[in-house]
């Protein structure tokens, strides 16, 4: 199979989302790129810095500025009704305190697309090329939204129309990446092979808060078996040969919500030794 076809698919997982960090520093320090890339919530954020190629960058804004008051906390949650920072988060970082190469990610040779939730539907929405490469107010909507999570986030309105985090519909998004041509594919999860997704229980609070959106309420409460087909998939189709799976090795205990910046190191720097110790066989697997 050729290279051209290998798609890939990172999964989101707030906080946890800097073990995806630690990997795609490896890989760009490999000169290890794929023609398609798919993220969820942090997933996403995390494929931006790797889209720029700036070697470094995703340490710098998941890690070292996660103890930032504005960056995440109970603070942001009372001042913007996101338990995240989202404008400090999607604005002033990458337009401020360490600037994004927009030029370099519009310009990127690469199809990217992200993944958010529909509350109406309660269905995910998908963002490729053609709509977040539209510019800079455009691309900071479609991220800001794949990464507003029910509950503690405010959905957020993309051509006026409110999206939450595209994990509730769409935690895995590796059949998107099959469905648009990718006959293979590198998965990254940011849970160790020991997760196990937990049964939704706040239905009741979910049927108040979201009343005006039944089909997200539904969305949530089906999450558990979307999670595990995803998982079935992508379980499968590595045994079959076609996904390449990078996940943590060591079980660190490191949560959605996070701002322990000596536990994000520790798992951003898992993520960096994992990724060094697959390549050998990762580019063995990309040539078979």
């Amino acid at each position: 199979m050729e290279e051209r076809k290998i798609g890939l698919v990172l999964e989101g997982g707030g906080m946890r989302g800097v073990y995806t960090g630690g990997v795609l520093e490896k890989f760009m320090e490999n000169g290890l790129y794929f023609p398609y890339v798919i993220g969820v919530s942090a997933g996403a954020g995390n494929a931006v810095s790797y889209l720029t190629r700036q070697v470094g960058r995703n340490r710098r804004v998941t890690v070292n500025l996660a103890a930032h008051p504005d960056y995440l906390g109970l603070r942001s949650l009372l001042k913007t009704g996101s338990i995240f920072g989202m404008d400090f988060i999607f604005e002033r970082i990458p337009n401020e305190l360490d600037p994004l190469d927009y030029d370099a990610l519009f310009a990127a040779q690469e199809t990217f697309v992200m993944v958010t939730t529909d509350p109406v539907t309660g269905s995910p929405v998908y963002f490729g090329d053609e709509e977040w490469r539209k510019g800079r107010e455009a691309f900071s909507a479609v991220i800001k939204a794949s990464s507003s999570l029910p509950f503690v986030s405010r959905p957020v309105a993309v051509n006026g129309r409110p999206l939450f985090d595209g994990g509730i519909a769409d935690p895995i998004p590796l059949k998107k990446a099959l469905d648009d041509g990718c006959d293979r594919a590198v998965v990254v999860l940011t849970k160790h092979e020991t997760y196990r997704i937990k049964p939704f229980k706040q239905r009741r609070l979910a049927r108040w808060m979201y009343r005006r959106y039944p089909k997200l309420v539904e969305a949530l409460e089906r999450r558990e078996q979307v999670y595990n087909d995803s998982m079935a998939l992508v379980r499968r189709l590595e045994k079959e040969g076609r996904v390449f799976l990078v996940q943590p090795s060591e079980l660190l205990p490191v949560g959605r919500i996070e701002k322990n910046v000596a536990k994000l190191e520790q798992l951003y720097l898992l993520g960096e030794a994992d990724a060094e110790r697959l390549l050998p066989r990762l580019r063995k697997w990309m040539q078979t």
